[in-house]
C-alpha cells in the first residue's frame, strides 16, 4: 500500500481503523472503541497487514477510547502472528485507562509500547 491513508469505519462508527505508511512498516490508527462488536474487523485489518508482508506494524492507540478482552485477544493474536514471521508489533500512545488494562493483565511485558 502507498503512503495514502485508508480508513474503514465499523459497527456504526464505534471504531474506525486508518492505515498509512509503506506496506513493510505500516501504521494502523484506531479511533473509538475496540470491543466484541469491532474486534473482528480489527483482526481482519491487522492480519491483512501482517500477511501482506509487513515486518513492523505500529498501532496508534491515541484515539482509542476503550478496549475489552476481545480486543486484547486480537492484539495478542496479532503479536503472535508477527513474531512467527520475525516481525514487530508496536503499540503507540496508549491513554492512561488503556495502559492500566495492559498493566493489570501483564501485557506490558509482551508488547513494545511507545
Amino acid at each position: 500500500m502507498a503512503n495514502t491513508p485508508e480508513s474503514r469505519a465499523v459497527a456504526e462508527a464505534q471504531a474506525e481503523f486508518t492505515r498509512s505508511g509503506p506496506a513493510e512498516s505500516p501504521e494502523l490508527a484506531i479511533r473509538g472503541e475496540v470491543d466484541v462488536s469491532t474486534s473482528a474487523a480489527l483482526r481482519e485489518e491487522l492480519y491483512q497487514l501482517i500477511d501482506g508482508g509487513a515486518t513492523r506494524v505500529v498501532i496508534d492507540c491515541g484515539d482509542m477510547d476503550f478496549i475489552d478482552s476481545s480486543g486484547l485477544g486480537v492484539l495478542v493474536g496479532a503479536l503472535k502472528r508477527m513474531r512467527e514471521k520475525d516481525g514487530e508489533l508496536v503499540l503507540r500512545a496508549l491513554n492512561p485507562s488503556a495502559r492500566k488494562v495492559f498493566e493489570i493483565t501483564g501485557l506490558t511485558k509482551l508488547f513494545t509500547i511507545e
